[in-house]
């Protein structure tokens, strides 16, 4: 239990900074970590929650090889499209395979050999492995690491009714870990992304320090991802159509200079956000007062979001005959193709820019004097915008994704060609769910709510010991019997107890234990010639004298409360 006195250089969030000062990891290179005896202890707990959940919501422990053939992921095509993050290798025999980041293609290979039959499903099968990402940017610690551990499970049904039902089953599992873990959480609509599927949600545990931002609104059941939130824009549809005119607007680019210029509000200055999608130009218009939804628009075109850069200003000049800064969906030189979010159509009498330098058009209207395919939806939400039904205000906050479920339908049984036959003796490919929880990133949820400026707080069930005992002088027999005794009384009780015996001074004893963050703790001091002991719990620190026997029952039946919520 090396532990330290100072933060780690590198650490942003609490929860890096107390596992590595309190000795439950040690950064091994780049975003890679190796975790210590009290780290070990952690996982093992959460591990264990997470299989008595599983396993009571019907779901059966197998394990997988992380060693993936390149073959089954290009079968489903994520071969090339899952991008830069996948870990790509050869063997001596040039044989390709990736260190599996996730493992739908996996699954659906197994069983796509051993079920053959309607009366074989529902199937539901998870594992608990490490999982590998070549972040672009790793940080946080283990938040987000190259290499974590994570529980994924994938459900085989007939049909979608039996989906829902799948799919329902690990909602109420993944709501029984979640409490059990003592995390502050949300359920909010997500994005499928490269997974695949229609329907997806994820479990956000609130942190100020998370990456992740979620809507949600106060007295509804709205809450969902800032990659899928959904909010209603009032727009005056009723404005009188005007002439379109063309104007000078010297040395006005972005869309700040140009409504300042032409005093015209951001919202009804069309943004012209220019991309290469597969090296192919292609136009984004949005109103300038809003950010384009990079997520929402990857869902729209289908592409892996590694293939969509922005355009640079030779391609942007070959395309509008304009310097960058007065792209607009009127007048291209070439055929690009042009995106408009829905709510371009909504508005009147719109400013665009003209593909002519320094100059936009005013008074633009969508189909009288431009066009392009319309989107539903490729807005950022902000907070404070009206909720879908125009009844409530939107709320920001931020949280660190600790689980997901995804119904994935047809996607991989029918592109690695996993099949069953009906009651019918009709083949039929399986239809498929995928359900992830990070047990590495759980841990960085649980410090991140549950921290002091001394250290850990952990929650019992999760805690590396439930009850730690500090020897105040190790040379002092009295005290060395007394605190033998508990020890050995708590563990014949099955309780998980640190005795602290070391030859140090008393202080740094007491610091360890706060930074290690036990939730139990009784030292044994000079009072011990009285048989008198210190009880103090790590969430109050507030200490109580008390007789040894009467100590040793307060937290067998604390520990034992604790436990059973």
């Amino acid at each position: 239990m090396p532990t330290l006195r100072d933060d780690p250089q590198d650490a942003e969030t609490q929860s890096h900074k107390l596992l590595v000062r309190g000795a439950f990891i040690r950064k091994t290179s780049s975003g890679v970590y190796s975790y210590l005896p009290l780290g070990m202890k952690v996982i093992n707990k959460i591990e264990n929650i997470v299989r008595k959940s599983m396993e009571k919501y019907d779901s059966i422990e197998v394990s997988t090889s992380v060693l993936q053939s390149k073959d089954i992921w290009e079968k489903s095509g994520r071969w090339q499209n899952f991008g830069p993050e996948m870990f790509k290798i050869k063997d001596r025999h040039d044989r390709e395979f990736c260190l599996g980041p996730t493992a739908e293609e996996q699954f659906t290979n197994l069983i796509k050999d051993e079920l053959n039959s309607y009366k074989q499903l529902p199937l539901n099968l998870y594992q608990i492995v490490s999982k590998f990402r070549d972040e672009k940017r790793p940080r946080f610690g283990i938040n987000r690491s190259r290499d974590f551990i994570m529980k994924d499970a994938y459900s085989f049904d007939v049909d979608m009714e039996g989906l829902k039902k799948s799919y329902q089953k690990m909602w109420d599992a993944y709501v029984e870990v979640f409490d059990a873990l003592d995390l502050d959480y949300k359920i909010v609509e997500g994005d499928s992304g490269a997974m695949g599927g229609n329907i997806s949600h994820e479990f956000m545990a609130l942190a100020e320090t998370g990456e992740g931002e979620i809507f949600y609104t106060e007295n509804s059941n709205y809450a969902a991802t800032d990659e899928s939130a959904k909010f209603f824009l009032e727009i005056d549809e009723n404005e009188e159509e005007k002439e379109l005119e063309l104007v000078e607007t010297k040395d006005a680019k972005t869309i700040e200079e140009v409504s300042n210029f032409l005093k015209i509000e951001q919202n009804k200055c069309a943004k012209a956000v220019d991309l290469l999608v597969k090296g192919e130009p292609v136009l984004v218009i949005v109103p300038g007062d809003r950010e384009l939804n990079m997520a929402k628009l990857i869902s729209y075109l289908q592409v892996p979001e590694h293939e969509i850069e922005m355009m640079d200003d030779e391609t942007i000049k070959k395309i509008t005959g304009a310097e960058p800064g007065f792209t607009g969906p009127k007048d291209l030189k070439e055929d690009v193709r042009v995106i408009v979010d829905k709510s371009i159509t909504r508005y009147k009498n719109m400013v665009i820019g003209a593909n002519k330098t320094d100059h936009h058009y005013i008074n633009a209207n969508y189909k009288r004097d431009f066009n392009g395919e319309v989107c539903e939806d490729l807005l950022t939400a902000k907070e404070g915008d009206l909720s879908q039904d125009g009844k409530e205000k939107l709320q920001l906050a931020r949280g660190i994704e600790v689980g997901n479920i995804f119904q994935l339908g047809t996607k991989y049984s029918e592109s690695l060609e996993a099949y069953f036959l009906d009651e019918n003796g009709k083949q039929k490919p399986f239809i498929m769910g995928s359900y992830g929880i990070g047990i590495t990133r759980s841990i960085s949820a649980i410090i991140e709510q549950h921290y002091d400026e001394n250290g850990i707080i952990w929650p019992t069930k999760v805690a590396p010991f439930e009850a730690w005992i500090t020897l105040v002088n190790k040379n002092n027999e009295e005290q060395k019997e007394i605190a033998e005794k508990i020890y050995n009384k708590l563990l014949d009780a099955g309780i998980e107890v640190m005795l602290d015996d070391r030859k140090e001074r008393a202080g740094v004893k007491f610091n360890d234990r706060d930074l290690v963050g036990v939730p139990y703790r009784i030292t044994v001091g000079k009072d011990a010639k009285d048989d008198m002991v210190e009880f103090s719990k790590r969430s109050d620190m507030e200490n109580l004298k008390m007789p040894t026997d009467e100590a040793i029952e307060k937290i067998i039946s604390s520990i034992k409360d604790d436990l059973c919520k």
